[in-house]
C-alpha cells in the first residue's frame, strides 16, 4: 500500500505542471463564462427596463386632414 502512495506521488510530481497549467485554463474558461454570462445579464436587464421606460412615455399621435382629399374626389365626381 506504500509504494503504491509513492508511485502515485511521484507521477503527479511529475506531471505537476501539465495538471496545473490544466487547472489554470480551466478557472480562466470558467471566468470567462461567468463573464459574458453576467454581461448578457446586464444587457437583458437593460434592454427590458429600456422598454419598460418607452412604453409608459405617452405615445404622440398626429392627426391627419383628409377634407381636402374628399373635396378632390367630390369635384371629380360632380364633374362627370
Amino acid at each position: 500500500m506504500s509504494q503504491e502512495k509513492v508511485d502515485k506521488y511521484k507521477k503527479e510530481k511529475a506531471n505537476r505542471k501539465q495538471i496545473m497549467q490544466k487547472q489554470k485554463v480551466r478557472h480562466l474558461l470558467r471566468r470567462c463564462i461567468v463573464a459574458v454570462l453576467g454581461l448578457a445579464l446586464v444587457c437583458w436587464i437593460g434592454y427590458s427596463a429600456y422598454g419598460v421606460y418607452e412604453d409608459s412615455r405617452p405615445q404622440e399621435s398626429a392627426e391627419v386632414d383628409y377634407s381636402a382629399i374628399t373635396d378632390y374626389e367630390t369635384n371629380l365626381n360632380g364633374t362627370e
